[in-house]
């Protein structure tokens, strides 16, 4: 009997290690991005996936325009999950 307490507590145990380290991380990581994420808003800079900066011209529910570069050619649309990182511009 002891050594069956023993067991389920190790489980239980290595069951919150599991938890704490892994999971809640993640579930706070996604939370994070969700939030950038939904604050995007037209003329903020923007880092892409790729590795590109650029300003958003235009955005829709889930995709924005890009626009790369300072000729002002260059506008690409892309899904608002292709962006990384964001910094407002100072007003």
């Amino acid at each position: 009997m002891d050594n069956m307490t023993f067991v389920i507590g190790y489980i239980i145990f290595f069951g919150a290690l599991m938890y704490f380290m892994a999971i809640r991380p993640q579930q706070k990581e996604r939370k994070k991005r969700a939030e950038l994420l939904s604050n995007v808003a037209v003329g903020d800079s923007v880092l892409t996936t790729s590795g590109f900066y650029g300003v958003i011209i235009d955005m829709t529910d889930d995709t924005v325009i890009v626009e790369f570069g300072s000729n002002k050619n260059c506008r690409i649309p892309m899904q608002k999950s292709a962006i990384v990182e964001v910094e407002k511009p100072e007003l």
